[in-house]
């Protein structure tokens, strides 16, 4: 009997498979989800139908999906994983001729009634695709230029899609999601040292640049630096949403000012109240207690997501996992950093708590692939 067929044997089959859910890990997400529903009707005076009723909905049809792609085998993904990067970067494409504009952004497609954003898409599929990459190529190969040099491309192709639109925040999103799963793959960190080094001489070229007659950037954008770096300099003007979700954070305190009393939003001081900056609500509402309460959901998912990957022997699966655990990751603390003032704001949204309807069904469907992995890994 090959190891194949004696692994198919301690696999779950038909509907036992749903006994063989990562149950803690949808009761957690969940969780995170009702803490978004709570927020939504408070931001919007105690009105459910403006986000949360639809947030509700839309999480309905993402827990859906998860529990489709959770009972799928996990193998049926990796031979799909290249048509779905391609399925992705070509609808990256169609925003380029046809997407519709919001915000002084072109990253929607719509399609009747419906309206995606195909850059969320991507998150998942490049996630999906390097995995499968990586399960392919031998592991004595990982490290050389040459098979290092195939994934970068692949990340940087739709990295410059999305850049265009422009979306810096999901461009940084792809670019680290997929880093994430070079490393996790093996890739020797010579490489990792070599990009940080090159990141950190550009910065200090572009700061010693400025005044001179090589400068790097425009000097509007480096009165954007200057904001970021000191929101204070122009409370009024550049530095006003910072300072805003500064002054939400610090009203909490410890316990915060109780449910739909925060005045920051309520007032309409706080800006993007219902997506971007929705966990400076959440902190002025509940506090310390209750932004750690949020963090603490945030890592009990990616500590099950990471579990999962660690107990199976499939490397595809393993990899899928922790590539979606790191993104999970780097979705949360780029929107907290960001709304602290410890990043720039690059519109990130808080995973499964601000508003946004693509968003959250991929990001439901992702976490099928981890179910997808912890079902059907060898018992």
């Amino acid at each position: 009997m090959s190891y194949l067929e004696s692994n198919l044997k301690t696999m779950p089959a038909g509907p036992a498979k749903v006994l063989y859910l990562n149950w803690p890990l949808i009761i957690l997400l969940t969780a995170v989800a009702c803490a978004g529903f709570l927020m939504l009707y408070s931001v919007a005076g105690g009105n459910l139908e403006t986000w949360a009723e639809p947030q509700m909905k839309r999480f309905g049809v993402g827990m859906a999906a998860m529990l489709v792609v959770g009972l799928t085998p996990i193998w049926f993904w990796r031979n799909i994983s290249g048509v779905a990067y391609v399925v992705a970067l070509l609808l990256l494409l169609a925003v380029e001729f046809f997407g519709a504009i919001g915000m002084g952004a072109q990253r929607w497609l719509e399609i009747g009634p419906l309206r995606i954003q195909p850059s969320e898409l991507m998150k998942i599929s490049i996630v999906m695709l390097l995995a499968a990459y990586y399960d392919w190529l031998p592991v004595e190969k990982v490290s050389h230029p040459l098979w290092v040099a195939i994934p970068v491309a692949l990340i940087l192709l739709p990295t410059f899609l999305v850049l265009t639109q422009p979306d810096l925040g999901t461009a940084v999103m792809l670019v680290m999601g997929g880093g994430f799963v070079m490393f996790a793959a093996g890739v020797s960190l010579w490489y990792f040292g070599t990009v940080i080094a090159m990141v950190v001489g550009l910065v200090f070229a572009v700061f010693e640049s400025r005044g001179t007659s090589w400068q790097l950037l425009h000097e509007y954008q480096f009165k954007r630096i200057d904001t970021f770096l000191d929101p204070a300099a122009d409370p009024l003007g550049a530095g006003y949403n910072i300072m805003q979700a500064q002054i939400a954070l610090g009203s909490g305190g410890w316990s915060g000012r109780g449910f739909m009393q925060g005045t920051q939003s309520h007032l309409n001081f706080l800006p993007e109240k219902h997506t971007d900056f929705i966990f400076t609500t959440l902190a002025e509402e509940f506090g310390f207690v209750g932004a750690f309460g949020l963090l603490m959901l945030y890592v009990g998912i990616i500590a099950f997501a990471t579990y999962t990957a660690l107990a199976t022997k499939d490397r595809f699966a393993s990899l899928v996992s922790l590539g979606v655990a790191g993104t999970f990751f780097f979705f949360f603390a780029i929107n907290m950093g960001m709304v602290m003032g410890l990043m720039p704001v690059v519109g990130v949204p808080l995973p499964l708590v601000s508003y946004g309807g693509t968003a959250m069904m991929i990001l439901l469907a992702a976490f099928g692939l981890v179910q997808s992995a912890h079902v059907h890994r060898p018992r």
